[in-house]
């Protein structure tokens, strides 16, 4: 019996190691991994200054390809924006994981990667990939898509953990005209035509005949995001939208915005709650953003929606588009004056010392007033609400199941 109990004692521990191990294989920190690297000091800096920092760490298999202070000298001496930095940068930062090894083992000697520069929506068409080719004698040259020449070779390795994140040393930056290409500052924006070409013409459509879009453009200045509704998802919520009031469908819409700029590894960080543009004073209209892993939600107690993709995110601005729209609780609830609370039923008499039941209220509450059919959760969301029950029951047994097998592996090494 004490081999037993030492064993599942050994069992826990190794498993404990184990998770710290996993955790610390997959955590790392760009910015202190360039620190140990004066050469790429101006490089880092502007990872830090354009933000693209925190995305490349929250991301696991991914290289990125670092040049030296003459090189970033160079890039900087063109007077690019802020923007256009970022833009340049993200091509840098491939969405795989190449070390020295790989890099000179590539099948058939080429290989396309898709680059940061690729999932920001700024990129048009495929510009945002890069082509590695691996030639004889040991050299490895990058260069764009659309690039009939090598513009950039291999220098060395410099950080390194498989297959996680790899830093790399390349020559010259990777020159494109789309990433260097002067953007609109944001007050110049023209929001109805990011999100009418990626699949939010709908909401865009209502947007754009509201008066929300006026405060949309007003907060674009100092700090905008948007979460923008699909075309689906949007076309059958129209005939409830067509019901709402004009002050409604303002509220309703501007409920889709935050008064700050929220990039995608900040939503990750930052979960709670949220005032939105709707907000106003006793008008709480806010929402309750989560994340799970790399799924973003947004709980507004009537509905839950995802964050799918980004449309853009250039701070001070950032789009997103979710799979529902986005119903605040104080449009789509019965009135209390329509639905009044039934009166309270009165108590039976029962002896002093007989203990309450814990539902019992305490006297003198009323009983909120039901929602309406449309505004209970739908079917999708209690779908959701039990799929994701059931992948944590399904996870939590995998996890006893490990344990019970690494604990009997230890008790049998100790008999």
């Amino acid at each position: 019996m004490q081999q037993l109990r030492c064993g599942t004692a050994a069992g826990t521990m190794l498993l404990a190691v184990l998770l710290l191990v996993s955790s610390a294989a997959r955590a790392h920190n760009i910015t202190k991994l360039l620190a140990k690297h004066p050469e790429f000091s101006t490089f880092n800096d502007y990872l830090t200054t354009t933000h693209l920092a925190p995305e490349i760490n929250r991301r696991t298999t991914i290289t990125v390809c670092a040049v030296d202070n003459s090189v970033m000298s160079d890039l900087l001496a063109k007077k690019l924006s802020i923007y256009s930095i970022k833009h340049t940068l993200s091509l840098h930062v491939l969405l795989d994981y190449y070390g020295a090894k790989k890099l000179h083992q590539i099948t058939n000697g080429t290989a396309l990667v898709a680059t940061m520069f690729q999932t920001t929506g700024a990129a048009p068409g495929a510009s945002g990939f890069v082509n590695i080719t691996n030639f004889k004698g040991g050299k490895v040259g990058f260069a764009l898509q659309d690039s009939d020449a090598i513009d950039a070779m291999f220098v060395k390795s410099v950080e390194e953990a498989p297959y996680n994140i790899s830093v790399i040393h390349i020559s010259k930056i990777l020159p494109s005209e789309v990433a260097e290409a002067p953007t609109p500052s944001p007050s110049e924006m023209n929001l109805t035509g990011l999100m009418s070409a990626h699949g939010c013409k709908v909401f865009a459509d209502a947007f754009q005949a509201s008066d929300a879009a006026k405060v949309f453009q007003e907060n674009a200045i100092g700090g905008l995001t948007i979460f923008c509704p699909v075309d689906d998802a949007f076309k059958a919520f129209l005939p409830k939208y067509k019901n709402l009031t004009a002050a409604g469908k303002t509220s309703l819409l501007e409920y889709h915005g935050l008064p700050v700029y929220m990039s995608m590894s900040m939503l990750k960080s930052n979960n709670g709650v949220m005032n939105t543009l709707a907000t106003d004073g006793a008008n709480k209209y806010d929402f309750v953003v989560q994340n799970d892993g790399e799924v973003v939600t947004i709980q507004t107690k009537v509905v839950t929606a995802k964050v799918t993709s980004t449309l853009h995110d250039e701070q001070p601005v950032a789009i997103y588009t979710i799979n529902k729209v986005l119903k605040p609780r104080e449009l789509f609830k019965a009135s209390p004056s329509l639905s009044p609370s039934p009166a309270p039923a009165p108590e039976e008499e029962k002896p002093a010392d007989a203990p309450k039941p814990h539902s019992r209220r305490h006297k003198g509450t009323t009983t909120p007033a039901a929602d309406s059919p449309e505004d209970s959760p739908s079917d999708e969301d209690s779908a959701d609400k039990t799929a994701d029950d059931t992948g944590s029951a399904a996870r939590l047994d995998g996890w006893r199941f490990v344990l019970a097998g690494i604990s009997g592996l230890a008790a049998l090494l100790l008999l």
